[in-house]
């Protein structure tokens, strides 16, 4: 594990704020984007929504952004007052939201939906229950993601276009809309970017020093990706029989590493979920940030985040070649791609590179991710998106 001297930092979530804040914030520049989001939260608001205000917030071209929530709604018709166009992000159907948006028409206001995960065809809710691992003997399952996807598509088709993370699910989305879809991909923000150079500025200030073991991080912040973690549990497995220095880090949830890796018990660190920014911390302790993958339409369309957020701490990445992966991971230059029968290969081949090898790869990796997914190189992507 990399010696770091960044230390964990207090985390206040900063988007906890009134909502005549949200209003100054919405006003501040012109075109305006009002976002209304059902409960703010650290996952999918912070990256298709806080980011997005926060990057508008930084550019001097003036557009400005905020968001709202279903504490808001009897105050909706003052938001619309003042906004250019009204975007609900993963916002579940019922009639409030039916009302609200006809609202908004009536204002001739354009209404868009954001979305980052295939959620919103239940022509796909049998691959999506699947992927997650849900009991699929259970009728309250059924029930359960049936309503929630079908109430997303509908509040999606209620909208006059589509904004989501990549090009994989941009064309999902236009399919099942029938109207086109837009752009905006997740990326990092400002909060990241700051302890993440830390990080790096702490590895470079040591020369990259370790602790004479080899941290293999498996990051993971919902409890559904156990099925995901099992394609490469045996060749992790078999690693760590044939070398001592290998320790598994598995940070957040997951229910199981699975049976090929209980005799290496004393050698699994478990870590709670963390708040993003302390995340960027424990990410950069680990040498090696591996993200296996099942190969369905559904985890096709998710983002490479676990990409850039290992990229700019230093750390490397192994990725199963999914669509958005195979975008941005050149193999051996700025990550690996790794099918599930070589994932034992390709592990043992980083770890085996010498150190500079190494360092050259995550050079090259935090220059890209910083150049494509830095929060300060956003504004005109968003803008194009929401705006033209």
């Amino acid at each position: 594990m990399f010696i770091s001297e960044v230390s964990p930092v207090a985390f206040d979530a900063p988007w906890v704020k009134s909502f005549d804040e949200r209003m100054m914030m919405l006003r501040r520049g012109s075109p305006r984007a009002a976002y209304f989001y059902e409960t703010p939260d650290t996952s999918t608001f912070r990256y298709r929504i806080y980011n997005v205000c926060q990057s508008l917030a930084a550019d001097p071209a003036g557009a400005s952004a905020s968001w709202f929530h279903l504490g808001d709604l009897e105050h909706m018709d003052r938001v619309f007052a003042q906004c250019d166009v009204f975007i609900l992000c993963r916002t579940r159907y019922d009639d409030r939201i039916a009302r609200m948006v006809g609202r908004a028409r009536a204002r001739g206001l354009p209404v868009l939906f954001d979305c980052d995960d295939l959620i919103f065809d239940v022509a796909h809710a049998h691959t999506l229950m699947d992927t997650l691992g849900e009991n699929l003997s259970l009728t309250q399952s059924w029930d359960t993601w049936f309503g929630h996807i079908a109430r997303q598509g509908q509040t999606m088709r209620l909208c006059d276009s589509a904004i989501v993370t990549n090009s994989f699910l941009a064309a999902r989305a236009e399919a099942f809309m029938g109207k086109p879809a837009r752009i905006i991909p997740n990326y990092i923000n400002q909060e990241q970017a700051e302890i993440s150079r830390a990080v790096w500025d702490a590895k470079e200030a040591n020369n990259w020093a370790g602790d004479g073991r080899i941290h293999i991080g498996y990051f993971s912040g919902s409890p559904s990706h156990n099925r995901d973690f099992a394609l490469v549990s045996g060749a992790l497995g078999r690693l760590m029989d044939e070398d001592d220095r290998i320790t598994l880090r598995v940070v957040g949830f997951l229910d199981s590493v699975g049976p090929d890796l209980q005799r290496h018990g004393s050698r699994i660190e478990s870590i709670p979920l963390q708040d993003f920014i302390n995340l960027q911390r424990e990410i950069g302790q680990v040498e090696i940030n591996i993200v296996p993958l099942q190969d369905n339409i559904f985890t096709n369309c998710k983002s490479n985040l676990k990409w850039f957020e290992a990229a700019v701490t230093g750390s490397l990445t192994i990725a199963a070649p999914s669509y958005t992966f195979r975008e941005v991971i050149r193999h051996g230059e700025n990550g690996w791609l790794a099918p599930v029968q070589r994932w034992g290969a390709i592990m043992q081949e980083v770890i085996a590179m010498p150190i500079e090898a190494q360092r050259l790869v995550a050079s090259q990796a935090r220059e890209d991710a910083e150049r494509l997914y830095g929060w300060r190189h956003q504004s005109d992507i968003i803008k194009q998106a929401l705006f033209t």
